[in-house]
C-alpha cells in the first residue's frame, strides 16, 4: 500500500497514468477470443485545436470504451485525423505568404510537399490535447485520411462508384468561396444578418405596352436574368404568362413564367429568375425546361462580371467586381427611371466560415455523387432498426433529408487533397480509373490530362468506418470490427457525414456502418448561449483541464449529457466535480488510515453487521442501476447514479457509521475493513469510465494489484447480496438522521448544541432499532440522550414511519421569535411564488420574452415554491 499525500494534485496524476497505460499498449490489450467491440472516433481536423464541443464527443466515447474493456471486450477504438482540404491548405498558403510566397508561384507539387512539412511539425496538436483529456484510443493504428492505405481505398471507391452508374460529371450551382476559388459544403457556410438594400424594379415589356415589377437584394445578377415568374394562380399576371420583357441595360428579351416559387403575398408577386446564380431560380428554370448548359453565368471565379454566352454584358461592366457592378448597375437603373424605390432591409447573407467573403451560388461543372439512389438502403436502416439512433426523435430528421437528398458535389478546386482520378483526352472525353495507366490503355494510349480537383474531404472521411480497417484489404480487423458498435456524433453533422457514412457503408460493405447512431447536442455557455468567438463566450477545455483536471471535466459533461438536450456548461459544475474527485481522494485517505486497502476477492465478503450488508446490498444495487443507464447509453443518469452512491452512500453514511467499529479491534473490524475495501474496489472500477485518472491512481496506491485498474473487471451484480432485512434498517436510521438535522437547521438550533431526543408512538421494531443504533444516532445527529418520556415545553417533532420523534427546544432557541422568522419567511416566499406563477401564466410573457428568461422565471417559481413549503413545515414541526 502506497501512501496517499493530503494533496489531490490531478495534473501529475494525469500525466504519469496516461504516458504509462500508453506506454505498456493497454489501450488495445491483446483478447483476440473476447467479444468485438468497436468505436470510430470522428476524425478531427489535423489543423485544429480541441473544443469544448470535441471534449463532449471524446468524453463520450472514452466513457463508452474503457466500460467495454472493463467488461472484458475486444474494445477497439480506432482513432485518426482528417485532411482537411480547405482549412491546410489555407494554413499553409498562410505560411507561404509570411515568406513572400504564393502557391501558384512554386506549383502543385511543391506546394503539396510544403503541406506534408507542416503536417510532420504542426500536425500532431489535436491528438496531444486528445491524450490531455484522456482518450483511450488505439494509437498504436492512428489513420490520417491521406495515408497511401486509405488513400487507396478513396480512389477504389471513386472508380467504383463511376463504373456502378452513381457518380458523374454535371453542371450545377455550387457554393462557391471566391477568395479560395472552390467550392464548399453547406457545412462550410455560415449565414449573418447584415444590412442590406431591397431594390424594387420596373422590366418593361416587349411591346411596350408597361411595365412588371420585380424586387431584388442582387440588381447586378440581372445582367444574366433568364425569365420572370409569376404565381400560376395570381390573377394579376394571368394574361402576362408567355409574354416577354426588354430586360433594362442588357435588352435581352426573356419570358414570363408561372411557377408556384413566386409567392403573391411577398413584394409584387413577381420575382426575377437568375437560374445561374441562385439555387431556388436553378430549379425554376429546370422546371422551365431550362437546360443548366445553356444557363447564363456573368461571375467567374473570383467574383468578377464577364461577359455571358449572348454577349449583351455592356463591356464597361466586363472584369468588374460584383460589388462594384452592383453600383453600376443600380446607377444605370437609376437612370433609365427604372428603379421605383429602394427598402433598408436587414438580409441573410451567406459567408464562407473560414474565408469571411460572401459566397456566390455559382454555375460549374463539378463531380456528383447520386446520393438518391444510395440513400435507399439508409432510410431502410433505420426504418427497419437495423441502426438504431438515440434520441429516437432524430429519426424524423434523417428520414427528411434522406428522402429528399440532392446530388452530393464531391469535386473542389484545391490542391490539397485526394486528387481525382479521372483523365481527358483532346476532345474532353473522360477516362476514370485508379492509375494513370489503366486510364491511358483505356483511352487507346492517347495523351490525357488529369482532373486538377480534388475530392470534398466528406467523400473520404464517409469510408472511416471500414477504411480505417484495411479495406479494401479483407484482414482480420475488417472482419472481426465491422460493423462497429456505435458511433457517437454532434447532430450538426448528420447529414455531412452520419448519413453519408451509411451510404457508403451498404453500397461497399454491404452493412449498416454502425448498429447505433448516438447524436448529442450542441455545448453553449452557462446563460444557453450558443458558444462563438465572436461572442466571446467560447470555452478552451483545456484551460479547464489545467484548472479542475481532466477528470473533474469529463465528469461534468458526461453527467449533463442528457439524450436530446444541449449542455449548459457552468465553470462552478466543474470546480464541483473537483471536489467530487477531492471527496474520494479524502475517503481512500481515510480507508488508507484506518487499515483499509485492497480487496482480496471478486466476490463481497461475508458480513454479519447490518451496515456492512447494508453497503453491499447498495453496492450491487449501483451496478444494476449503472448497468441498465449504461446499456441505454444514459450518461446523466450514469453519472448520477455513481455520483449519488460514492458521495452520499458511502462517504458520507457509510464511512460515518463505521467508525465507532474501526476504532476497536474485534472481528467486526476485520469484517469492516474487508467490507469496505471490496466497496471501494467496486467503486474505483464502475467511476474509471468517468474518471479514469483518480480512479487508477487511487487503485494503484491502496494494494499490490495484480494489473491495473484500465483492465479490470467490470462488477456482476449478485441478487443474492441484497440483504432483506439491513437495507431497510439502515435505511430508515439514514432517514432518522436527515430528519433531525433539517430541523435542526430550519430552526436555527446551534451546530454544537446537543438535544435531547424523545420518542412517542415507536413500534417494537422501532425501539430495536434505536437500541441497536442509539450510539450512530447519537452522534451523527448530535444528541446527548433518547428516551421514551414525553417532554414538557416548546419542541419541534420528526415524523419518521409510525414513531414521532420530539426535540425539546426550550432553553435552547427563542421558540416564539423562530416561530415568527419563519412565517414573515414562508409568507415573503409565497409572496414571490405567486408573482412568478402569474407572470408565467401570462401567455404575453411566455411568447414574447427570450427563452432564458422564461426558464430563469420557471426555476425561481420552483425555487420559491420548495422554499415556502420549507418554512411551512418548519413551523408545523414547532406545534
Amino acid at each position: 500500500m502506497t501512501e496517499l499525500p493530503k494533496t489531490f494534485d490531478p495534473a501529475e496524476i494525469e500525466a504519469r497514468w496516461y504516458r504509462r497505460w500508453e506506454e505498456e499498449g493497454l489501450f488495445r490489450p491483446e483478447r483476440r477470443q473476447a467479444q468485438p467491440w468497436t468505436i470510430v472516433m470522428p476524425p478531427p481536423n489535423v489543423t485544429g485545436s480541441l473544443h469544448i464541443g470535441h471534449a463532449l464527443d471524446i468524453t463520450l466515447q472514452d466513457v463508452l470504451t474503457r466500460h467495454a474493456r472493463l467488461q472484458g471486450k475486444d474494445a477497439l477504438w480506432v482513432v485518426g485525423t482528417d485532411h482537411a482540404g480547405i482549412a491546410t491548405q489555407m494554413v499553409v498558403e498562410r505560411n507561404l505568404e509570411s515568406q513572400g510566397l504564393k502557391r501558384v508561384d512554386i506549383g502543385r507539387e511543391a506546394f503539396v510537399d510544403h503541406i506534408w512539412e507542416w503536417k510532420a511539425q504542426s500536425g500532431g496538436s489535436i491528438t496531444r490535447q486528445l491524450r490531455r483529456l484522456g482518450a483511450s484510443c488505439d494509437w498504436s493504428n492512428e489513420r490520417f485520411t491521406m495515408d497511401p492505405g486509405f488513400s487507396a481505398a478513396v480512389i477504389k471507391v471513386f472508380v467504383q462508384l463511376y463504373r456502378d452508374g452513381l457518380l458523374y460529371r454535371d453542371k450545377r450551382l455550387v457554393n462557391w468561396d471566391p477568395r479560395f476559388g472552390t467550392a464548399i459544403s453547406d457545412l462550410e457556410v455560415e449565414t449573418r444578418e447584415v444590412q442590406g438594400q431591397f431594390w424594387h424594379l420596373r422590366y418593361p415589356l416587349e411591346d411596350g405596352s408597361g411595365f412588371i415589377h420585380v424586387a431584388t437584394t442582387r440588381p447586378e445578377t440581372m445582367l444574366a436574368d433568364m425569365a420572370v415568374a409569376v404565381h400560376p394562380e395570381d390573377e394579376r399576371y394571368r394574361a402576362l404568362i408567355g409574354r416577354n420583357v426588354r430586360l433594362p441595360i442588357t435588352g435581352r428579351l426573356v419570358p414570363i413564367i408561372a411557377d408556384a416559387h413566386a409567392d403573391p403575398e411577398l413584394g409584387s408577386g413577381a420575382v426575377k429568375i437568375t437560374p445561374g446564380h441562385d439555387f431556388n431560380d436553378f430549379e425554376v428554370g429546370k422546371r422551365a425546361g431550362m437546360k443548366p448548359v445553356d444557363m447564363l453565368n456573368m461571375l467567374d471565379a473570383e467574383a468578377r462580371a464577364v461577359q455571358t454566352r449572348d454577349g449583351l454584358v455592356p463591356a464597361d461592366l466586363v472584369g468588374l467586381d460584383r460589388f462594384d457592378a452592383r453600383k453600376r448597375v443600380v446607377e444605370r437603373l437609376e437612370t433609365e427611371g427604372l428603379v421605383e424605390r429602394v427598402e433598408d432591409r436587414a438580409i441573410q447573407l451567406p459567408y464562407g466560415d473560414r474565408s469571411g467573403v460572401a459566397i456566390e451560388p455559382w454555375l460549374t461543372d463539378q463531380w456528383y455523387v447520386d446520393a438518391a439512389t444510395l440513400a435507399k438502403p439508409a432510410i431502410e436502416a433505420v426504418r427497419s432498426g437495423d441502426i438504431k439512433v438515440v434520441p429516437k426523435t432524430w429519426e424524423k430528421t434523417w428520414f427528411n433529408w434522406l428522402e429528399n437528398i440532392q446530388p452530393w458535389c464531391v469535386s473542389r478546386q484545391l490542391w490539397w487533397g485526394h486528387q481525382i482520378p479521372a483523365w481527358y483526352d483532346e476532345e474532353g472525353n473522360v477516362f476514370v480509373a485508379e492509375t494513370e495507366a489503366e486510364a491511358r490503355a483505356e483511352a487507346g494510349n492517347r495523351p490525357l490530362r488529369r482532373d486538377s480537383d480534388v475530392l470534398d474531404t466528406w467523400f473520404s472521411s464517409a469510408l472511416w468506418p471500414f477504411a480505417t480497417l484495411g479495406w479494401p484489404e479483407q484482414t482480420e480487423t475488417l472482419r472481426r470490427h465491422y460493423p462497429n458498435d456505435v458511433l457517437i456524433s454532434g447532430f450538426d453533422i448528420i447529414f455531412f457525414w452520419d448519413a453519408r457514412m451509411a451510404m457508403q457503408g451498404y453500397h461497399f460493405m454491404g452493412k449498416a456502418p454502425w448498429k447505433t447512431l448516438y447524436l448529442h447536442g450542441l455545448v453553449r455557455d452557462s446563460k444557453g448561449q450558443k458558444m462563438s468567438k465572436s461572442k466571446g463566450n467560447t470555452v478552451d477545455p483545456i484551460g479547464l483541464v489545467d484548472r479542475y483536471g481532466a477528470d473533474a471535466l469529463r465528469f461534468t459533461l458526461a453527467a449533463m449529457e442528457s439524450q436530446g438536450r444541449d449542455i449548459k456548461l457552468d465553470e462552478k459544475r466543474v470546480e464541483g466535480y473537483r471536489n467530487f474527485g477531492t471527496k474520494l481522494w479524502n475517503a481512500a485517505r481515510f480507508c488508507q488510515a484506518n487499515g483499509i486497502g485492497a480487496s482480496a476477492a471478486l466476490e463481497p465478503p461475508a458480513a454479519t453487521l447490518p451496515v456492512n450488508r447494508w453497503i453491499v446490498g447498495e453496492t450491487v444495487r449501483t451496478v444494476q442501476a449503472l448497468d441498465i443507464a449504461m446499456a441505454e447509453l444514459r450518461y446523466d443518469e450514469s453519472a448520477n447514479v455513481i455520483y449519488h452512491f460514492v458521495w452520499d452512500g458511502f462517504c458520507d453514511w457509510y464511512l460515518e457509521l463505521i467508525k465507532p467499529v474501526l476504532a476497536e479491534a474485534s472481528p467486526a473490524q476485520d469484517e469492516t475493513r474487508a467490507v469496505a475495501g471490496w466497496v471501494l474496489d467496486q467503486i474505483l472500477v464502475m467511476l474509471h469510465p468517468f474518471m479514469p485518472f483518480v480512479t487508477e491512481e487511487l487503485w494503484n496506491a491502496l494494494g499490490d494489484r495484480a494489473y491495473p485498474l484500465i483492465l479490470a473487471k467490470w462488477p456482476v451484480p449478485d441478487a443474492r447480496a441484497l440483504d432483506p432485512e439491513a437495507g431497510p434498517e439502515i435505511d430508515w436510521l439514514i432517514r432518522l438522521i436527515n430528519a433531525i438535522r433539517a430541523a435542526r437547521s430550519e430552526l436555527n438550533v446551534p451546530p454544537a448544541a446537543k438535544l435531547a431526543l424523545h420518542v412517542r408512538d415507536a413500534s417494537e421494531a422501532t425501539g430495536a432499532r434505536l437500541d441497536r443504533h442509539g450510539a450512530a444516532l447519537r452522534r451523527l445527529a448530535r444528541l446527548e440522550s433518547v428516551s421514551h418520556d414525553l417532554p414538557e415545553g416548546g419542541a419541534a417533532q420528526v415524523i419518521v414511519d409510525e414513531a414521532t420523534f420530539i426535540l425539546p427546544l426550550e432553553g435552547v432557541i427563542d421558540i416564539e421569535a423562530e416561530r415568527q422568522r419563519l412565517a414573515k419567511a414562508a409568507q415573503a416566499a409565497e409572496k414571490e411564488r405567486d408573482s412568478l406563477a402569474a407572470r408565467l401564466a401570462n401567455p404575453s410573457f411566455v411568447e414574447r420574452a427570450k427563452p432564458e428568461a422564461v426558464e430563469k422565471a420557471r426555476a425561481d417559481h420552483a425555487e420559491k415554491a420548495s422554499d415556502a413549503d420549507r418554512y411551512r413545515a418548519a413551523l408545523a414541526r414547532l406545534g
